[in-house]
């Protein structure tokens, strides 16, 4: 919970350590002109503790100290030699002060500081509890080690300010520290409007007087203007060089709240209408691509989707197909990569649907044995529907519209849930002409594996009966195909689901 980023725990004791935090920080800068009630200092306590708590359990689980012990034994005894528990135990202090000398730890230990009143001069510290909140907010550490991989531009920024800094408050204070009326009192003063008229703030409470001092002063605001075009031009570069990977990390931060959902690798033309068809019905996906321009039209829709290679076992492994995908669309355009991607997700994944696309009609049989579950052939299936179109155009059209969805009328398939009110029910009784809608037919499915129920046992395991008598009676998990408006598919799938809570229920 405090080191794994995909812990399920890790977002909500994040959010109540950011609560904590700010709580804390509210009380200590009301009671700097109020007097706060014994509730108050309870509650400082409290907050105080479970930051000590804090700070040892993470000092705690730096490092194994079971494996450090472990490994020093195993090589004395591989070398022949006296096993020496000092030097097991300097090494893990080593790796102890690692922890407590790096910035975060520093930062945690002077947050715990502001709570001892009696020495006012350390509320300073207060600070660093603002501080703490880098290590709850994913966004924030993001971005400091964003900023941290630009150190050498910044350190060669912050030479460059303290040259100019140091050299124009000298020259400031020379030409104008002695004349009468000044407000140059100090060497400070200097030091202090050299910094203002270098930021290009200006308060112009301190001005020079003399020529020389104002001729400092033009310098001084055209070397703040580069400063402030380079420190940015530092900051815009650093941030697009990670942007792809600051937006992986949201997409797949969003993947681990997520279930049951389509992993589609590849967003070429057949991808794009997948996806389109995925968004009207309302269906988790992300999307992987190889390709930047795809991505970025992808995100800029809104899409969640993460630029890399889909045939890579590791990307696979992040995007969840191992354990929380659904189903896979091996879509790419590339006959190689799709075989790759199913043989892959295939090993990680026993249950998992997967849809393969072949190019080539010689790959179709490669991808069932690699472990698809289907295979589309889609330039088949155009030729197909060319020749269809050929013979019968008027019937093309038409079947063409439902299945493109341009009147908003569509085919779907609706699983009778365990329990509902049309379970044990002919299907002469239910009126579907009043709900708008048109049966195709039933596949029958009697069993009640939850894998059958999500659909993802292979078609030639059922049978389908086209325009079943009205006599047919339904069964829990049947499968019936319908044709209808897409407003009447919903309020029709609800229906059931209301009936088999109500079922349930009673």
């Amino acid at each position: 919970m405090l080191e794994n980023e995909r812990a399920p725990q890790k977002r909500y004791f994040d959010l109540f350590m950011i609560l904590l935090v700010l709580a804390s920080v509210f009380l200590l800068i009301y009671d700097v002109n109020h007097t706060v009630t014994p509730a108050a200092d309870l509650f400082e306590d409290f907050a105080v503790s479970i930051f000590i708590v804090e700070y040892l359990l993470r000092l705690w689980v730096f490092n194994n100290i079971h494996e450090i012990i472990i490994a020093e034994y195993e090589r004395a005894e591989f070398l022949a030699t006296r096993f020496r528990p000092a030097h097991a135990l300097l090494k893990i202090l080593r790796r102890k002060w690692e922890f407590v000398s790096s910035p975060i730890a520093i930062i945690d230990l002077l947050a715990i500081l502001p709570s001892y009143r009696p020495v006012r001069l350390l509320r300073i510290f207060l600070l660093f509890r603002l501080f703490k909140l880098f290590r709850y907010t994913r966004s924030a550490g993001s971005m400091a080690s964003i900023l941290a991989e630009k150190r050498l531009e910044f350190y060669t920024l912050a030479m460059f300010m303290i040259f100019v800094l140091l050299a124009s408050s000298t020259a400031i204070y020379l030409f104008e520290g002695d004349r009468v009326g000044s407000k140059f009192e100090s060497f400070f003063d200097a030091i202090y409007w050299s910094m203002i008229t270098l930021s290009t703030v200006g308060y112009g409470d301190i001005t020079p007087q003399t020529t020389e001092g104002r001729v400092i002063a033009l310098a001084l605001i055209v070397s703040g203007i580069g400063v402030v075009a380079f420190s940015t031009s530092i900051v815009v570069s650093a941030f697009q060089e990670r942007l792809g990977d600051l937006r992986e990390r949201r997409v797949l931060g969003d993947l681990d709240r997520m279930r049951d959902y389509t992993v589609i690798c590849g967003y070429g033309r057949v991808g794009q209408v997948v996806v389109e068809r995925l968004v009207k019905s309302k269906a988790p996906f992300v999307i992987i691509d190889r390709d930047s321009e795809r991505i970025r039209d992808a995100a800029i829709k809104g899409y969640p989707a993460i630029q890399g290679d889909a045939a890579s076992d590791e990307l696979l492994r992040k995007a969840g197909v191992a354990e929380r995908a659904a189903r896979v669309l091996c879509i790419a355009g590339d006959d190689v990569t799709n075989v790759f991607v199913t043989i892959s997700a295939r090993q990680m994944n026993s249950r998992l649907q997967i849809i393969s696309r072949a190019n080539r009609k010689e790959v179709i049989d490669k991808l069932r044995l690699a472990g698809a579950d289907h295979v589309v052939a889609p330039f088949e299936i155009v030729g197909l529907m060319a020749s269809e179109y050929v013979g019968k155009p008027v019937a093309f059209e038409a079947i063409n519209s439902i299945l493109s969805g341009k009147d908003d009328v569509i085919p779907d398939t609706l699983i009778v849930p365990e329990g509902s009110f049309v379970c044990g029910r002919p299907l002469g009784e239910i009126d579907f002409a009043r709900h708008k809608l048109l049966l195709f037919g039933v596949i029958t499915n009697h069993g009640s594996n939850q894998d059958e129920i999500r659909g993802l046992f292979p078609l030639e395991d059922r049978h389908f009966y086209f325009n079943p008598p009205p006599e047919t009676t339904l069964h829990g998990h049947d499968i019936l195909v319908l044709l209808g408006h897409r407003v009447s598919m919903n309020h029709f799938r609800r229906t059931l689901e209301k009936g088999n809570r109500r079922t349930k229920a009673s």
